[in-house]
């Protein structure tokens, strides 16, 4: 029985603004040696990171086809993509759904080039991924000149050393893991009609590291300004739900724009509560991903004191506000919350969501209490530290969480990004 080709791929894309002027790179690779037996790269115009990635998933799949005449023959070639992009990668092993209109005809073209039990898909670090980058970079160099990339001019290559390649790549062989799945889905999206279930063995892949695997890092922006923010009221979820402001609305742009840049986030959560929910949506839009609504993440009932300043609290309430100030199991005048109460909605909020979202990086847009909570919670912080932070109006923080229950904070009040 004649084996099959085997052939590593590996490409990237990328967009300068996101929207931006964009272009992709791919290569492909002969597992056994590191040599490269294809490059290809393009300058697309402007596009987002996700779209110039599945452009050169595409090339690259292509380029491996023109290598073998009767590729499209079941067991004629074995393809391993390598990328370090984990939208793509996920999606196109049918782990994750394929939402964005954009990507659903490139996903479904990317799954017609070659039968689905040919190739797999493995997530790589991007420094593992040189070759591919610089393709692309040079592809939007060109663009940038009014030019196309050309294979001649290419140095590549020249960065990443065909031994120190071939050492790195782990041998195209075993199960296609659940490839299947995944061309099924991008096919269904096209046709917008349920996939098939797979009953092929999971993919082992970049999750089945030795070390604790990739986290859930959920990063923790605080909503954009409203009217009663500057005047520092007391705004929970029991007052007016007040919008954004002008400049809240000119804090959520700026952040998306950063997000955008950065081009890590996969999900979006929004706190109900409409400063929260208008903050997203400016993000979402920027980043083509959809917002999911968490009642969790909601800000802390604030009872009587909703609209006032903390002056005025101490004026009407003064032994009200110092029980408060010194028990976090003490509620607000009228009914409110405790901070304890919030802690326990917080936390069981959080342990949903990491396991929803393990190994993805998540925005949750939400309020000062919850995030101050899970920051006070990962650094295991006395219920006082909840004092003792400074978060910013449209701030950004982030925490990791890992699968043995640990957890990292990463940043805390970042406003560079308004700057």
């Amino acid at each position: 029985m004649t084996q099959p080709r085997q052939f590593v791929i590996e490409a990237d894309g990328g967009s300068r603004g996101n929207p931006g002027p964009a272009g992709y790179g791919a290569v492909v690779i002969d597992p056994v040696t590191g040599e490269t037996l294809a490059e290809t790269a393009e300058y697309i115009g402007v596009a987002t990171n996700n779209v110039a990635e599945y452009k050169g998933l595409i090339a690259g799949l292509k380029a491996a086809k023109a290598l073998v005449p009767d590729a499209s023959a079941d067991g004629a070639v074995q393809v391993r993509v390598r990328m370090d992009s984990k939208l793509v990668v996920e999606q196109m092993s049918g782990r994750w759904k394929i939402k964005h209109p954009d990507m659903k005809p490139l996903a479904a073209e990317a799954a017609r080039i070659l039968p689905a039990s040919a190739v797999t898909y493995e997530w790589i670090p991007r420094e593992k991924n040189k070759h591919a980058d610089r393709l692309a970079n040079e592809a939007m160099d060109a663009g940038k000149r009014g030019k196309q990339w050309e294979p001649a001019a290419s140095t590549a290559a020249l960065d990443t050393p065909r031994s120190s390649v071939a050492a790195a790549l782990p041998p195209v062989s075993g199960p296609p893991g659940d490839a299947a799945a995944g061309a099924a889905k991008a096919r269904a999206a096209l046709a917008s009609r349920p996939a098939a279930a797979s009953t092929s063995a999971p993919q082992v892949g970049w999750a089945a590291a030795p070390d604790l695997g990739t986290p859930a890092t959920f990063v923790l922006l605080r909503h954009g300004e409203t009217a009663l923010t500057p005047e520092k009221r007391f705004s929970g979820s029991g007052g007016s739900d007040p919008e954004l402001s002008a400049a809240g609305r000119h804090q959520a742009e700026c952040i998306a724009r950063s997000l955008a840049a950065r081009g890590t986030v996969e999900e979006i959560v929004s706190s109900p509560l409409r400063r929260c929910r208008e903050t997203a949506a400016v993000v979402a839009a920027r980043l083509g991903l959809e917002v999911r609504i968490e009642e969790g993440l909601r800000e802390t009932d604030f009872g009587a004191w909703e609209g006032l300043t903390f002056a005025e609290v101490r004026e009407r309430y003064g032994p009200d506000l110092d029980a408060w100030l010194g028990s976090a199991k003490v509620a607000p005048t009228g009914g409110g919350e405790s901070f304890a109460e919030v802690t326990r909605r917080v936390s069981a909020t959080r342990d949903r969501l990491t396991t929803r979202y393990a190994g993805r990086t998540v925005l949750l847009v939400t309020h000062v209490t919850p995030i101050k909570t899970l920051i006070r919670l990962a650094l295991g912080a006395p219920p006082e530290a909840m004092f003792r932070m400074e978060l910013s109006a449209a701030s950004v923080s982030a925490v990791a969480y890992y699968a043995d229950g640990n957890a990292s904070v990463r940043l805390l009040n970042d406003t560079s990004h308004l700057r």
